[in-house]
């Protein structure tokens, strides 16, 4: 019998801390309102829990800088909520499979552009 789970250790890690940072940006939006409509799309931490890469949909420079200042705040929150050996240390960043999903669906709506446009003239 296997003593591999069916949901690896890490996995669930990155979304107990996705849901934890998740929540937490929420309730510091109340007080800047920088950190508002910030959404966190997912978390990779490292194997040796050292640091953790939270994923947002999207990161302008002034949300960066809102992200910075709390940044103590934030790991706070995991450390309390969260029981691991260490707590990460955090590092923010635009999700790169927002934009990569934006582009193929521009990709997609041109396509469907160019369909419609056959299927009006159909001597072409």
């Amino acid at each position: 019998m296997s003593t591999a789970r069916r949901y690896p250790r890490s996995a669930r890690i990155n979304e107990v801390l996705r849901e934890v940072l998740g929540e937490t940006i929420e309730r510091l939006a109340d007080t800047d309102d920088r950190l508002a409509l910030l959404t966190v799309t997912g978390v990779d931490v490292d194997p040796d829990l050292r640091h953790a890469r939270v994923w947002l949909a999207s990161l302008s420079e002034e949300q960066q800088a809102a992200l910075e200042a709390v940044r103590g705040r934030l790991q706070a929150a995991v450390g309390r909520q969260v029981h691991l050996k260490r707590t990460p240390l955090l590092s923010f960043a635009p999700d790169p499979a927002v934009s990569t999903g934006e582009r193929v669906e521009a990709i997609l709506r041109q396509l469907r552009v160019a369909e419609d446009n056959q299927l009006d003239d159909p001597d072409r």
